[in-house]
């Protein structure tokens, strides 16, 4: 990931909505949730959500797909990790003990379950 599309990345992230919304994506895993259902979830109109999804989606950070009648967003998970390598790959400025602590956390601690 260049700095161009990290700069893209975060200033979809940068509001609230768009936040929440990729949250759920992430939560949700691969088979993603419908555009009508994450309206519910976050507590917005439909037409609001469209919206916010649509600025994830220009940013590379979620793709889209149709399901019968309904849109079926889901979070693109290879995007996300290369925002997170963008941001950590100057991080140790040739001292790896800076970065060892954040390294060495797994993203996803077995029987920890979905937090939200």
């Amino acid at each position: 990931m260049d700095e161009r599309q990290a700069l893209i990345a975060f200033g979809a992230l940068s509001q609230d909505t768009r936040l929440r919304l990729l949250r759920l994506l992430v939560v949700a895993g691969p088979d993603g949730i419908a555009a009508g259902s994450l309206a519910e979830q976050v507590e917005v109109s439909p037409s609001n959500v469209s919206f916010h999804l649509k600025e994830l989606e220009r940013a590379g950070l979620v793709s889209a797909r149709r399901d019968a009648r309904s849109i079926v967003y889901s979070a693109e998970y290879g995007a996300l990790s290369g925002l997170i390598r963008f941001l950590m790959e100057d991080c140790c400025s040739g001292r790896p003990e800076i970065c060892a602590p954040a390294l060495a956390s797994p993203c996803c601690p077995p029987g920890e379950g979905s937090r939200q």
